[in-house]
């Protein structure tokens, strides 16, 4: 079983880049499959998920080719070491039935969102994914796409996974109300609605990230967007574009929280996505009293991308609940944490889809809060925190529960405790964030200063802090 072990970090001035967006990839391999012609995908994010994603769509006859900067082949590698780029040969729309069980992993989204899909194809497949995936529940995704005519069946308890989806095209249409928001449902609703005759709509609650609409369009497939509804004609076939994935905002957010709790650290994150649905953790922790600069410096695919700079001073307990959680559902367990070493009380409501990730992330925060010394109260939604005032933590052993984002949040608890802390079970990261333990080394390093201080003096003059 591997492990962190981590010690109290000292103040760091560096600059980093993150790995490609989790969300972006999966959806970049999923339109350029479904295009009709070549699109290159640079920038991916090779991580399990993604992986299982691209695996999946090979599976069902779309040739995919990863190459090295120097046009050689790729192949996963345990450093974790990307792909220079993704080379997708789309099937317009049709793909080829499987030969056996599409296995989609640890991935919720390569499920969800190829459940939309499966719907409109004219065969039968089943998919399945690990211990992890096949406790998730599929009902959200599959009562809309009922609707439109595709027939399902979960055989795990409690509609759960394995998922066989019976396509029927042409679907029908619907106007669809989400009774939760949801990026994943709306999705998969969404790429069913290519399938169908006429005009299907989603309605959503609360906005969520948007970057199925974003791809859409960069696919040159049309949508309409009014307030709430987003609507899009069946029968477009996307159009083969190139597309690059910007760095994952999702995966920044632990090193944002690591250097804004930390006085004296100054920190550059460096081509991170900044789609305004992706960037509730940088409201959130400027409530907080982080202290924070942004410069958007591309988007011409629809992806907004730039610069992050973060200075350290300590941060203030703070509410987070309503309409803000759906944009910052993945970064929750940070948020804890981050609430854990502030000044003051932290509340997180409204927050109950965290029973039901890759674990029962409620519980799960609770429970290593608790062996790190942090006084918190657990609730049906959420919890409360009861911040240390800046003071360390209370080093401890905890376990990721098989989740990634409770593995790397717990590593950054780890930076601010006395003694030394480990994380176990920690081989999960690889599913969203290969190259985490190279960064964690980096923000433990004594040498951290030693190639780019200072930092704030190569900033834009336009990013005063």
């Amino acid at each position: 079983m591997s492990e962190f072990r981590v010690r109290k970090a000292h103040p760091i001035a560096t600059e980093i880049t993150v790995p490609g967006d989790k969300s972006i990839s999966h959806r970049a391999i999923m339109f350029a499959s479904l295009a009709n012609g070549t699109s290159e995908i640079t920038g991916f994010l090779p991580s399990g998920d993604c992986l299982s994603t691209a695996a999946a769509f090979r599976a069902m006859g779309v040739e995919i080719a990863f190459f090295r900067e120097d046009g050689s082949p790729w192949q996963p590698t345990p450093a974790g070491e990307g792909p220079h780029r993704v080379v997708v040969h789309g099937r317009g729309l049709r793909l080829h039935a499987p030969t056996g069980p599409v296995d989609c992993g640890n991935s919720g989204t390569t499920m969800r969102l190829l459940a939309g899909i499966l719907a409109g194809q004219a065969f039968t497949a089943v998919m399945t994914g690990d211990e992890s995936l096949s406790k998730r529940p599929m009902k959200r995704v599959t009562e809309p796409l009922s609707l439109m005519g595709a027939r399902f069946e979960a055989t795990g308890p409690g509609g759960t996974p394995p998922l066989t989806v019976h396509g029927r095209p042409p679907l029908e249409a619907i106007t669809y109300a989400l009774p939760m928001a949801s990026a994943q449902v709306k999705s998969a609703v969404l790429l069913a609605g290519l399938y169908a005759e006429g005009k299907t709509t989603v309605i959503e609650p609360a906005v969520t990230r948007n970057h199925t609409e974003t791809m859409l369009r960069h696919f040159r497939v049309k949508t309409v967007c009014q307030g709430p509804a987003i609507s899009i004609y069946g029968g477009q076939v996307p159009e083969s574009r190139d597309f690059h994935v910007p760095g994952d905002i999702s995966s920044a957010a632990f090193w944002l929280v690591a250097a804004a709790v930390q006085p004296g650290s100054d920190l550059v994150i460096k081509g991170v996505g900044l789609n305004e649905t992706r960037t509730g953790i940088l409201k959130v922790l400027l409530r907080m009293g982080a202290q924070i600069a942004e410069d958007v410096t591309d988007g011409a695919d629809g992806e907004p991308r730039g610069t992050l700079i973060i200075r350290g001073g300590g941060l203030q307990g703070t509410c987070i609940e309503g309409a803000e959680i759906p944009n910052v559902i993945d970064e929750l367990p940070i948020l804890a944490v981050a609430g854990a070493l502030a000044h003051g009380t932290t509340i997180i409501r409204d927050a109950a889809e965290l029973r039901v990730k890759e674990t029962d992330r409620i519980a799960a925060v609770v429970e290593n809060l608790r062996r790190f010394g942090v006084s918190v109260r657990e609730l049906p939604d959420g919890m409360e925190i009861t911040g240390s005032g800046g003071r360390p933590l209370v080093g401890a052993s905890v376990t990721s529960f098989g989740d990634h984002r409770i593995a790397m949040a717990f590593a950054i608890a780890g930076l601010f405790s006395e003694g030394e802390s480990i994380i176990s079970d920690v081989d999960c990261v690889s599913t969203s964030y290969p190259g985490f333990a190279e960064h964690l080394r980096l923000f433990q390093s004594r040498d951290v200063t030693g190639t780019i201080t200072p930092v704030i003096d190569r900033l834009p003059g336009s990013l005063p802090l």
